[in-house]
């Protein structure tokens, strides 16, 4: 697996920063520790440093010769609250909280990035590291993007990247188009009349409306949105009800929607709304429909996509840059940089799903195998990117 060699020298210091930070997890706009830990070691590389972006973000600028070009490299820092089932030595301190997403080691691969580049300015123009708070439900980037971090620090094109279990080492996966899909969310009250179990003709049951609320919920995707566009509907959370013998007065559905265009996304939300009405003036209920919007799609541009794919392709061939992979229906805040500007999200090979668990699992753990491929990457890319006048990259 090819590898820059300076890089794969400091393999050692990456693993130790990804253990430090996966052992003291900090989850959405808590991440004060990751943060000055990021900060302190951008800052010794030489590398000037903007704290407390969007709360607790981090971005560290580098300049190289002269150019007016510039690109941004997102990693993420925000942990999970999951409590963590693995019994390695650097597991984590912080009951209830997890890097069950391999946000650590993202954020070890950019800094172990910022080193060589530092040591090397190999490029002409200048790179922006964005250490984002807060990608897990919270939006972190929507707000750095609220806070004007692209106006401020103006940018060419902007690339992240995600590890991804069941993806070989030494493999990476990007397509043009949508790589991740939108992720909204939902809140049905359902609001009946209470009564004695035993005397169901009293009440008006939420629990009978809900129930059937959550099956038809399913027929948006299986008959209003085309067979040909993707669409997920899923009903997460059902909350009603005390005890045993009472039918409680309301009922509470929550769940999650998916889509990759905005035109399904445009059709799902007035067709929970219509389904559920429609369902609960049947049962003789009352609803509440909340519904919000999170995440866009991620969207790679054309351009942005081949640029990402070369810089990948130099490292490990063009046999191991997947061009066919199905998109995820999982989403990703980086999708808010990329309404803004140009630019692309690749997947890097994560190794074997099954022994280092899938992402979100309480046993998932990022492979340190990979720290040094990823670094290598975002060089081989803001070289690429930046490459200077009549010099190839690398």
């Amino acid at each position: 697996m090819p590898i820059i060699n300076r890089i794969a020298d400091f393999h050692p210091e990456m693993t130790e920063w990804r253990h430090r930070i996966h052992a003291h997890p900090e989850t959405a706009f808590e991440e004060h520790a990751t943060a000055e830990l990021v900060s302190e070691l951008l800052e010794s590389f030489g590398i000037s440093v903007e704290r407390g972006v969007a709360r607790t973000g981090v971005i560290g600028t580098l300049k190289g010769s002269v150019s007016g070009r510039a690109v941004a490299l997102r990693a993420d820092m925000d942990a999970l609250h999951i409590a963590e089932q693995n019994d390695f030595p650097h597991v984590s301190r912080n009951p209830g909280r997890m890097h069950a997403c391999g946000h650590d080691g993202h954020t070890a691969m950019l800094l172990g990035a910022a080193k060589h580049l530092a040591e090397t300015r190999n490029f002409a123009g200048t790179i922006h590291f964005i250490f984002q708070p807060a990608e897990e439900n919270e939006g972190g980037a929507r707000l750095m993007i609220e806070e004007a971090v692209l106006e401020k620090y103006p940018v060419d094109a902007v690339y992240g990247m995600h590890n991804w279990p069941g993806l070989p080492v030494g493999q990476f996966a990007i397509q043009p188009g949508p790589m991740m899909a939108a992720f909204d969310i939902f809140e049905i009250e359902i609001k009946g009349r209470g009564a004695h179990a035993a005397m169901p003709h009293l009440a008006v049951d939420p629990i009978v409306a809900a129930a059937q609320v959550v099956n038809s919920l399913q027929t948006i995707t299986s008959r209003n949105v085309h067979p040909l566009e993707a669409a997920v509907v899923s009903v997460t959370q059902i909350h009603g009800g005390d005890t045993w013998n009472v039918i409680p007065e309301t009922v509470v559905l929550r769940g999650t929607t998916r889509a990759f265009s905005a035109a399904v996304r445009d059709q799902i939300e007035p067709a929970i709304h219509r389904i559920a009405d429609g369902v609960c003036n049947a049962c003789g209920a009352e609803m509440r429909l909340r519904y919000e919007r999170r995440y866009p799609p991620t969207i790679n541009s054309a351009a942005e996509t081949e640029i990402a794919a070369a810089a990948a392709a130099s490292l490990v061939g063009e046999t191991n840059v997947k061009r066919d992979l199905l998109p995820s229906m999982a989403a990703e805040d980086f999708a808010c940089f990329l309404e803004k500007k140009p630019g692309a999200y690749i997947w890097i090979g994560n190794g074997d799903a099954e022994s280092g668990a899938m992402l979100h699992n309480p046993h998932y753990d990022f492979n340190n195998a990979i720290l040094p491929l990823g670094a290598s990457y975002w060089v081989r890319l803001a070289e690429t990117v930046l490459a200077k006048e009549g010099a190839p990259a690398g």
